[in-house]
């Protein structure tokens, strides 16, 4: 079940029911939910799974990182050791700057990753920003909508392979695809681990997972709802538009979070799709295509 933990043990309480029946969260004061929400969240029978962004938000009212209090404890061993190897690589900025992609104006970036253990966080709904994000629209959802989402959606990342939305996390620089230094790949490191959590979390409910390829490849979901944007062109050929491709998957994640639906096949999410006002397509038993 995609459900939410709190930050302590015992402070939150499932109320399980039938099985497509809407069921209730309720944590306690204290935990690390938003004002306004944290009383009652909805269960959601839908995990939507939405890629992280490069950017991302400085500071934070948070406080410093809690692994343990994060979605899929299960994981913490994983997350230690990147958060180690981040901190490893930041005392050598030059190295750093290679194996991150990044140029010499960016060595906050660096920064980040030294001080993962001590900044500030913030929810990761909060913490990401973006094309994508920009489309989803986060800020202007009612308490009910936020609470919605947070129950909804989750996030990969290549740090600590998946969050919900809710989670508190530092801003950091670390990408699907980066090898680092004396380490196999990320999908080496994460392929089994996170594919036995995220299939665990979910519980048998629809997963929608709009990750990019990258994140995809960390750990997948059998079964998943995949979705693919594609940009139709005069002569009627279809390809890839990053920016497009971004703030589909945003619009699609943010109709998903509104609906008052509980979609349980592709045809029902197909359905969600439309209503938003999006051109979606069946191609597959489990492929969605969205035009644009």
């Amino acid at each position: 079940m995609w459900l939410g933990t709190s930050a302590s043990a015992g402070s939150s309480r499932r109320v399980r029911r039938n099985s497509r029946e809407r069921r209730v969260i309720t944590t306690a004061q204290g935990s690390r939910w938003p004002e306004g929400v944290r009383n009652a969240l909805p269960y959601s029978l839908v995990l939507v799974l939405l890629p992280p962004s490069e950017t991302k938000s400085d500071g934070g009212s948070g406080a410093p990182l809690d692994l343990a209090a994060l979605t899929m404890p299960q994981l913490t061993g994983v997350r230690e050791r990147l958060i180690d190897e981040l901190a490893k690589l930041a005392a050598e900025p030059d190295t750093a700057r290679t194996v991150l992609g990044l140029g010499k104006g960016a060595d906050a970036e660096i920064a980040r990753n030294a001080a993962l253990r001590t900044s500030p966080t913030r929810p990761a709904l909060e913490r990401y920003t973006g094309v994508l994000y920009d489309a989803l629209d986060a800020k202007s959802f009612t308490k009910a909508q936020r609470a919605k989402a947070l129950a909804r959606l989750g996030i990969g990342s290549a740090l600590f392979g998946a969050v919900r939305a809710g989670d508190p996390i530092p801003a950091y620089r670390l990408s699907g695809g980066t090898k680092l230094p004396g380490q196999p790949t990320l999908s080496a490191i994460w392929r089994d681990s996170l594919a036995d959590a995220l299939v665990a979390e979910a519980d048998g409910d629809l997963v929608i997972d709009l990750r990019s390829g990258s994140y995809q490849q960390l750990g997948r979901v059998p079964g998943a709802i995949t979705a693919n944007v594609l940009t139709e062109h005069p002569d009627g050929s279809r390809t890839v538009v990053s920016h497009f491709n971004k703030h589909h998957k945003g619009l699609l994640a943010r109709a998903l979070v509104l609906t008052r639906a509980e979609p349980g096949d592709i045809r029902a999410v197909a359905q969600v799709a439309r209503k938003a006002g999006l051109r979606a397509e069946i191609a597959g038993p489990a492929e969605l295509l969205i035009i644009t």
